[in-house]
């Protein structure tokens, strides 16, 4: 999981939204919840259209904002239609999942602590990398605070398919960082550019952010000690500006 920037919605769209919410409002409290399932199912173009906003700004391609490895194929509710009707159709209640995430791991769960504040992490609102601490050998997460425990447990982000996944996803980016390394001494503009575009299409976008964060961190070395070479490359400044630069 990784911080994304959600962008704004065009005019007609949000207002598409807006008449959705003005209509779950328009009936009685204990009858918004069902209201708002029934307009979702039955508003399959506005699905759609969300569907494409969210893709847009997904990690890699098009990958679930949660797990980051499988294809965003669902809209997720962050805060459940079953808690929150009104936010069904709120645009920053909105986010990609996989159907794996989606309707094995979190479905409706929705944690939240004592004074009522969630404690799953938003990715379009929270920086998880705050939350969690995900280690390159062995692509599992640690929590570092209550909410990344929560969101890890909710969101099983340490299942075995998806460790395995990040630890072969650290070997290969090591390999196309080498081939970068290796373009960029004879000034090959085009090959590093490839390179970098087969980087952000990579599954698991967060070990490219985690890769790119430990590399100036205390103890670097000893996290890169299996991949000396690696670590060189990450520490570019070329490299680090291609990386964060559309």
């Amino acid at each position: 999981m990784i911080r994304l920037e959600r962008p704004p919605l065009p005019e007609e769209l949000a207002e598409s939204l807006q008449r959705a919410t003005d209509g779950v409002r328009a009936v009685p409290r204990k009858e918004q919840s069902g209201k708002a399932r029934t307009l979702w199912r039955a508003r399959a173009q506005l699905r759609q259209s969300l569907g494409a906003r969210l893709r847009e700004f997904a990690p890699g391609r098009e990958r679930c904002m949660y797990c980051g490895d499988n294809q965003g194929t669902d809209i997720d509710h962050f805060s459940p239609v079953a808690l929150t009707p009104l936010l069904a159709f709120a645009w920053h209640n909105h986010l990609l999942a996989c159907s794996v995430c989606n309707s094995h791991h979190k479905r409706d769960q929705f944690p939240r602590d004592a004074r009522g504040k969630p404690l799953l992490l938003d990715p379009t609102v929270d920086d998880p990398f705050e939350h969690l601490a995900l280690s390159l050998t062995l692509g599992r997460y640690r929590p570092l605070t209550e909410r990344g425990e929560v969101t890890e447990q909710v969101c099983g982000l340490n299942r075995d398919i998806l460790t395995r996944g990040r630890q072969q996803a650290r070997i290969t980016l090591g390999f196309l960082f080498e081939r970068w390394e290796t373009a960029e001494r004879v000034d090959d503009g085009e090959t590093m550019r490839r390179v970098i575009r087969t980087v952000r299409e990579q599954p698991f976008a967060d070990v490219v952010q985690a890769m790119v964060r430990y590399s100036t961190r205390p103890g670097a070395e000893e996290i890169f000690s299996d991949q000396p070479e690696v670590l060189a490359v990450l520490l570019r400044p070329r490299l680090r500006e291609q990386l964060t630069t559309r």
